[in-house]
């Protein structure tokens, strides 16, 4: 890949690499491995949204691979109003040796990337959030996890996040059963494309139904940044959506709960789902920085076995 803007810009051979590459720099972290194989290269890291996981896992994971990472806060550079994008992308590629950008449309990042000479990094769009899924689908492999026959069950909204967890889920041939509202159902081009590509996509409004058997329980925010003028809006139209105990009766009693994070305890899942046994969120957490540290290796051309 020259950028990663998308879950569908992966293949399953190249998501799978990088599966491997996240569990060897993840031991070799735990080992007290020290290697620089991005020494002397940086980062420039664009945020328009505040962040707390994918601003430090992103600064730290270059630092720990031997780089650089200069933030950006979008009030700082003004991306569209002070200066255009394009500018923007065709001066930081003399300056950088890639660009990460958490942006709010996902317009920005294409057109960052349509115009960079060096590779961009999707950190967050309105339409994807692909390091999040890469992250979480290798939370699922390495606990051993058969994701060609997983049952996946996404309850709320059909948001950024659902759409990069729907490609990847394409790839590995999951089955995705998607509960939301009417109105809040995923992106209708991104159901066909990932049906496309072989994946199996169920979309109901009924949220039992898509916990019924399911070895993953996924959630997020009811209202997302942006949305805050919809919150009460959203928090009656979700109302039935919350992974709560009783919910979590009708999946497998193995079943695994998953959040990206920040959670509204007591909104999309009650507190004592969310730090209950079958929560992994903080392993989905720590593997962003593992996951992201393997897409820029792969990205920015560093060896694994430099570290």
């Amino acid at each position: 890949m020259r950028h990663f803007l998308s879950c569908a810009d992966l293949t399953r051979e190249a998501a799978l690499a990088t599966f491997s590459t996240s569990a060897a720099l993840k031991q070799g972290l735990k080992s007290g491995a020290r290697d620089a194989p991005l020494a002397g290269r940086t980062l420039a890291l664009i945020f328009e949204k505040p962040s707390l996981r994918t601003r430090v896992t992103f600064e730290v994971g270059v630092i720990q691979l031997g780089g650089r990472g200069v933030y950006l806060a979008g009030s700082e550079i003004g991306l569209g109003t002070r200066e255009s994008v394009p500018d923007v992308a065709r001066n930081l590629s003399r300056w950088v040796d890639g660009i990460v950008a958490r942006v709010f449309s996902h317009a920005t990042i294409e057109a960052l990337a349509h115009h960079a000479t060096v590779p961009v990094i999707n950190a967050l769009s309105d339409f994807e959030h692909p390091c999040q899924a890469v992250a979480d689908f290798f939370t699922l492999w390495e606990r051993g996890v058969d994701l060609a026959r997983m049952r996946f069950a996404w309850i709320g909204d059909g948001n950024n996040v659902c759409h990069s967890l729907l490609f990847l889920g394409g790839l590995f041939g999951s089955s995705i059963i998607v509960a939301c509202p009417p109105g809040y159902e995923p992106s209708a081009d991104v159901v066909a494309d990932v049906r496309r590509l072989g994946g199996d996509v169920t979309l109901t409004v009924d949220a039992r139904e898509a916990a019924e058997g399911a070895d993953v329980l996924y959630t997020d925010v009811w209202t997302s940044m942006g949305q805050e003028a919809e919150r009460e809006t959203r928090r009656e139209a979700f109302a039935r959506y919350q992974i709560s105990e009783t919910l979590m009766g009708f999946a497998k009693p193995s079943a695994l709960v998953m959040h990206c994070l920040p959670a509204h305890r007591g909104e999309e899942i009650t507190e004592g789902v969310l730090d209950g046994p079958h929560s992994v969120v903080l392993d989905q957490a720590e593997n962003r920085l593992h996951a992201q540290k393997a897409l820029i290796l792969g990205l920015l051309g560093g060896s694994l076995d430099d570290v």
